[in-house]
């Protein structure tokens, strides 16, 4: 019987550290986590997060062994997050995996964040060759594969969608827990009016900053609205962001 290629991940390019098992077939053994959750009306700055990875990341890494039923000479190489991220909380992971690769005396590979999102995602749906919308944290592009390689095909010009609605959670003092972004999802749902929100798109670019600063000084200077219930701004905010990144995706693929 072949013998199955294990690989030991970690990912830690923002506020989770994350420590998975996985086989080259795409099979997760195991995929235990843990999230730096601050205060509603916070973000989470990178010096804090890089303390809670170093807190978390040995337990994660007994737990994804214990869980996946596998020894450190059982794997076959480490992976970690590159980038692109925040610095300090990347570095964890870096020297993590650099320290196990003496100790365990493994190979290392270095993934970028970005393709990884993108490769998970073909495995998962079976894609050969899609035209990708990539939306994550500081990340908001129109990617495809050609000649060899990943290309941008058009992405935003200022922001991400993910740093519009962190910075949106933290005007209305949305809760973190378990993200910003989920909570105004469940809050959007609940919404029942659409408010007209200015927004841009250049060609293949977009533009959120304008979008984001339009709702920031109109609840600002409108105390009604920082006291009207959430989903009133959620969900018009929510669905205009996503209005925009899928129109300019579906202009890529040439359906429009």
């Amino acid at each position: 019987m072949e013998k199955r290629m294990i690989a030991l991940g970690f990912e830690g390019s923002a506020n989770k550290i994350g420590v998975g098992v996985v086989t080259l077939d795409g099979t997760i053994l195991s995929n235990p986590r843990h999230t730096y959750i601050t205060p509603p009306g916070q973000g989470f700055l990178p010096r804090e997060t890089a303390q809670h990875h170093l807190q978390h990341v040995i337990p994660l890494i007994k737990s994804a062994l214990k869980t996946a039923q596998i020894t450190p000479d059982e794997i076959d190489c480490l992976c970690y997050t590159k980038g692109p991220g925040m610095g300090a909380p990347l570095q964890v992971s870096a020297i993590v995996v650099r320290v196990l690769s003496l100790l365990w005396k493994k190979p290392i590979v270095a993934v970028n964040h970005c393709v990884a999102h993108i490769e998970m995602g073909r495995i998962v749906t079976g894609a050969d060759d899609p035209v990708v919308l990539y939306v994550s944290g500081g990340n908001t592009q129109v990617i495809a594969y050609s000649e060899g390689r990943y290309r941008i095909f058009g992405e935003t010009i200022d922001i991400a969608v993910g740093n519009c609605l962190d910075r949106f959670a933290r005007v209305l003092t949305i809760s973190n827990d378990p993200s910003p972004g989920y909570n105004i999802e469940q809050l959007a749902k609940k919404g029942e009016k659409f408010i007209d929100l200015p927004y841009v798109v250049k060609g293949m670019d977009v533009s959120f900053s304008g979008i984001l600063s339009y709702i920031e000084a109109t609840a600002r200077r409108n105390s009604k609205i920082m006291s009207a219930p959430l989903p009133i701004c959620a969900t018009p905010f929510q669905e205009t962001l996503f209005a925009i990144a899928c129109g300019d995706n579906r202009t890529s693929d040439g359906s429009l």
